[in-house]
């Protein structure tokens, strides 16, 4: 590397450096160990903060279809099987902001579920006089559809 080359490499990582704690911002053996390791560490928390964001979403999601009766795997599981293609960010949107809305989404949800526990032959889920209503009703529904 020639000299000028070297020079605006030193100056470029000391630039990066300016911020940092003790000999870390203007030793050249210090700031350029100091920068490589921010460096790594920030490509880390790139990838850790689409993590961090898409549990936050799964979390928004589950609370709010909890309210409704349908957890989490159940919602996700029967939505796209109604032809819903929401992914979980704008989901996480709707059930904070539009509360209708996804409650609307909860009943797609639960009617494709219900139809699909009719078609394989088993009881519907839940127990109780709740259970026995939403069973009448997706019976007739599916009588409807057929």
């Amino acid at each position: 590397m020639s000299a000028p080359a070297r020079h605006a490499y030193k100056k470029k990582i000391l630039t990066f450096a300016r911020g940092f704690y003790g000999r870390q911002k203007n030793c050249w053996t210090v700031a350029i160990r100091a920068v490589h390791r921010a460096w790594q560490k920030a490509y880390i928390g790139r990838k850790l903060k689409k993590r961090d964001f898409r549990q936050d979403w799964i979390q928004k999601i589950n609370a709010a279809s909890r309210q409704f009766d349908m957890p989490y795997s159940q919602l996700v599981r029967y939505l796209p099987s109604a032809g819903v293609d929401l992914n979980r960010k704008v989901l996480s949107d709707l059930a904070v902001t539009e509360p209708y809305a996804f409650r609307a989404l909860i009943e797609t949800a639960k009617t494709q579920r219900d139809k699909e526990f009719v078609a394989r032959g088993q009881p519907l889920p839940g127990t109780g006089k709740k259970a026995v209503a939403r069973n009448l009703a997706a019976g007739s529904q599916i009588e409807q559809l057929r």
